[in-house]
């Protein structure tokens, strides 16, 4: 951590924020001298200030540390960019089109890498109606089943919660343009099937 760069950053988020160092302080219950410290490099926030003020400029405790806000690549929204994030505790799903840091339950989350669908994972896919209506023989227990999943077409995702204990089949609206199946399983991980 470099207090400089943190001193920056701290500073153009406080005058983002339209506060004086005044201001800043007494939110803080600091002095102001002590936030003119911190932004001239001078010296750093007590560690106990940190989830205050990454929660007051509404950045990351992390991007305070390391100094840094650099924005994400734009990407156009393009759902085949589209990344799946499973939380380890809650079971929460996340997803995201670009870059960025994504956190559940006060972890910091990793994309799941798809792989291409083994055997243990096939589904079958049939036209019902204007549905994909698809089947699986995957075991759904408790400690073994899919999680969701989700149909990616270029714009558009349509995601599908799975449950233990739910029958191996489920339906999803057909979507122009093609597109990829995700499945996730708890124990094994992303699988994709392309349409």
């Amino acid at each position: 951590m470099e207090a400089r760069e943190m001193g920056i950053l701290l500073r153009n988020l406080r005058q983002e924020a339209n506060m004086t160092q005044r201001n800043l302080a007494e939110t803080l219950h600091v002095s102001a001298q002590a936030v003119s410290k911190w932004e001239t490099g001078a010296g750093c926030p007590d560690i106990s200030l940190l989830a205050l003020l990454a929660e007051r400029f509404g950045v990351s405790v992390e991007r305070l540390l390391t100094g840094d806000l650099e924005p994400n690549e734009l990407d156009g929204g393009n759902m085949r960019r589209l990344k799946f994030y499973v939380c380890p505790d809650c079971g929460n799903i996340l997803t995201a089109t670009g870059g960025g840091e994504i956190h559940c339950c006060g972890r910091k989350l990793e994309p799941l890498a798809a792989k291409p669908v083994d055997e243990e994972h096939a589904v079958t896919v049939q036209e019902m109606e204007e549905d994909w209506y698809i089947t699986f023989s995957h075991p759904m227990e408790k400690g073994h089943y899919f999680r969701f999943a989700a149909y990616v077409a270029t714009e558009r995702v349509l995601l599908v919660r799975l449950y233990p204990e739910q029958g191996g089949e489920f339906r999803i609206p057909q979507l122009r343009g093609g597109g990829k199946l995700y499945l996730c399983c708890s124990r094994d991980g992303l699988f994709e099937v392309k349409m």
